[in-house]
């Protein structure tokens, strides 16, 4: 019998999300739609929305590729891709069903799929973990943004999987730290100090935005590869109004569960740097 904290998290995990899926076809309420209450400008964001969703394809590669010995974590992989490329499509069914002449096309798709560079694994689960808890954040902002009832419906749908996927990583993390102890507190943090910068750098940190292939550069972000790659800082600012306030929660978010992660309090950007350098004074390392 394993012991309890390093059973796999797959069974459990599956289990918990089957259990909150929603249906596209009988639980998103498509005959409220209002087309007047959908502007040209509102729809434009869903077609950017559809494409970055789409590029949980070449995130899942990555991290099958970047976990191949772990089993737990790469099954979970399933789950994750299933639901996100869910996303991608219930946002495109919206424009085929609303605003036809809107829908990626299938080069458009295609142009957000590429080979990431290998990064380390925990590194990479910290960062979308953050990636999860700021996209939770971004589509409530969404859904209040919106004024068409269906898409406001859906952004909200979305949010809470976001949500679940976030708490899904975090427990991926915490197994992490049970099995590895002060290496895998060092990778967390070292990511946690990049995410928190966010509101000192001024510009978004999440994965799509974020440099991935070194031998695509400068065209190697998911962004980059949009249609309109300026559309995710202008959908942030001046339109979803996703300001400072909302941005400090979020880092909130992140400096909360790091502490319990780490069993210390960890509030600023400060505490993360002094708590980053006694792990590597730790021996261990």
């Amino acid at each position: 019998m394993q012991d309890k904290q390093h059973e796999m998290l797959y069974p459990k995990l599956f289990a918990d999300l089957e259990a909150a899926r929603w249906n596209m076809a009988t639980d998103i309420d498509w005959s409220a739609f209002d087309a007047s209450l959908l502007t040209d400008e509102q729809a434009k964001t869903i077609k950017m929305n559809a494409i970055t969703e789409w590029s949980a394809l070449p995130a899942t590669e990555m991290f099958l590729r970047d976990n191949y010995n772990d089993t737990d974590f790469s099954a979970f992989m399933s789950v994750w891709f299933y639901e996100e490329q869910k996303h991608s499509l219930v946002l495109m069914e919206y424009l085929r069903r609303f605003r036809p002449e809107l829908l990626p096309t299938e080069e458009e798709l295609k142009a957000v799929r590429f080979e990431f560079d290998s990064a380390p694994a925990l590194e990479t689960l910290m960062l979308h973990f953050c990636g999860e808890m700021r996209l939770t954040q971004w589509y409530k902002s969404a859904a209040m943004w919106h004024t068409e009832p269906v898409i406001k419906q859906i952004y909200k749908t979305l949010s809470k999987d976001e949500a679940r996927h976030g708490s899904a990583y975090l427990q991926y993390m915490r197994k992490a730290i049970a099995t590895l102890g002060n290496k895998a507190k060092l990778a967390f943090v070292k990511i946690g100090i990049l995410m928190v910068s966010s509101a000192r750098l001024g510009k978004p940190m999440h994965p799509t935005n974020l440099h991935v292939s070194e031998k695509c550069f400068p065209n190697d972000t998911i962004q980059s590869r949009l249609p309109d790659p300026d559309w995710l800082e202008a959908w942030l600012d001046k339109q979803i109004g996703f300001n400072i306030d909302k941005e400090k929660m979020v880092i909130r978010t992140i400096l909360n569960n790091l502490s319990n992660l780490c069993d210390t309090t960890l509030e600023t950007i400060g505490d993360l740097s002094k708590f980053r350098k006694s792990l590597m004074a730790t021996p261990s390392l």
